[in-house]
């Protein structure tokens, strides 16, 4: 599904529903230029398995606002992946409600950010029942003076998630001076009786000693950053699924990085 905007500010309210037992893949493609707030209403039925792949690839000014509400049933399981890439402001925040049984979310992300650009992504899972499991991955490369990102992650144990699984992890590579990237885990736990809940969150330059085993094996300098860029990314990117987001994905940041090195 590809939606574009125009000059006005406009508003976008799309439902997904998944029927039980279902499985579906579903791209929500953003492209050209625009002022966009989006509301998402995202329905996992019982034991249903829905992928949900969202690109925001504006053009430079654009600015994009997207508020995305998933509500899993017994057993269902949703993959989330948030791709931003291009826009002059982009905001994306996904909940996901595991108010039932057995439910299972995995949110990813993955982003790009340039000079003079803000990226934020605040997910949200929201554990109310037993049994459940969440994972939280987001990973984002940063270049240029004013590149700006911010992510929040917060989880909500709440008294009856008794038997939760959840792990939240952000790292973020700053490839310049000037690039800036914000990023708070927040754990919220009403219940001791769980499997198991922790975060992590980086934020750093190239690993010199990535590098330096690179060169020692006759890769030139510049080759060898853009090999430890790839390998930060596609971690996340390879999660995507879908082989023609990942190859578009690749190329992009294989275009940022000519600017870099």
């Amino acid at each position: 599904m590809r939606i574009s905007a125009d000059e006005k500010a406009r508003a976008a309210h799309l439902l997904v529903h998944a029927e039980a037992n279902s499985h579906a893949t579903l791209v929500i493609d953003h492209q050209g230029h625009g002022k966009l707030a989006e509301n998402v209403e995202i329905v996992v039925g019982q034991g249903a398995h829905l992928s949900l792949i969202t690109i925001q690839d504006w053009d430079a000014k654009s600015v994009h606002v997207s508020n995305h509400f998933a509500k899993l049933e017994k057993d269902a399981y949703l993959k989330h992946f948030v791709v931003s890439m291009e826009g002059e402001a982009i905001r994306v925040v996904p909940q996901a409600d595991l108010s039932a049984p057995g439910s299972n979310v995995e949110m990813f992300g993955v982003y790009l950010a340039d000079t003079h650009q803000y990226i934020e992504h605040r997910p949200f899972v929201d554990h109310n029942s037993a049994n459940c499991r969440s994972r939280v991955t987001y990973k984002g490369a940063l270049q240029g003076a004013g590149a700006h990102t911010v992510w929040i992650g917060d989880v909500l144990i709440r008294e009856a998630g008794v038997g939760t699984d959840t792990y939240e992890l952000n790292r973020n590579l700053l490839l310049t001076d000037g690039a800036r990237a914000d990023s708070v885990p927040n754990l919220e736990i009403e219940t001791g009786k769980i499997e198991g809940a922790g975060h992590a969150s980086a934020s750093g330059r190239f690993d010199d000693e990535q590098l330096f085993y690179l060169q020692t094996r006759g890769i030139d300098e510049q080759t060898a950053r853009k090999l430890v860029v790839r390998g930060f990314l596609n971690e996340v990117i390879q999660k995507i699924g879908v082989e023609e987001i990942e190859d578009r994905l690749t190329a992009a940041i294989e275009k940022d990085l000519e600017k870099v090195v």
